[in-house]
């Protein structure tokens, strides 16, 4: 499987959003997992980058616009968010080995990986965005 292709002018943050703002330390676009770095910075997550436990491991929200290195980025942490992507309603997504990527829970197989829940597809094009690290390496 490959992760989700996302429409980044289609994310809308719904009305439940819970979201918070940072400072984009690269390019960042709509729909992709961020992290704050240990400059205050945000960068697009990874779930296998560095070694387990490394920071860019542990997302604090999918961006909900895109930016340059220095601009405002706003970010969604919980609530629903419309991806007008290909979900399985029910199914769960989780962070991808891919910078910034949502990969289905197929994709969570092989070593090295921290699997970190980002959220469960509430319909087609909807995903319930609930982050959770669950402190697993494989």
């Amino acid at each position: 499987m490959a992760d989700i292709s996302i429409t980044a002018t289609a994310v809308v943050a719904g009305s439940d959003a819970v979201t918070a703002q940072g400072t984009a330390g690269a390019t960042i676009t709509a729909g992709q997992a961020v992290y704050i770095d240990a400059n205050g910075v945000l960068q697009l997550a990874d779930c296998d980058a560095g070694t387990a436990g490394n920071i860019a491991r542990s997302p604090v929200g999918i961006a909900l616009n895109g930016g340059a290195t220095g601009q405002p980025i706003v970010y969604m942490k919980a609530g629903d968010l419309t991806l007008n992507a290909a979900l399985t309603k029910g199914a769960r997504y989780y962070l991808s080995a891919t910078a910034g990527g949502i990969a289905p829970e197929a994709d969570m197989t092989g070593s090295g990986k921290d699997v970190v829940l980002l959220g469960i597809a509430r319909s087609t094009t909807v995903l319930a965005v609930r982050m959770l690290n669950l402190g697993i390496t494989l």
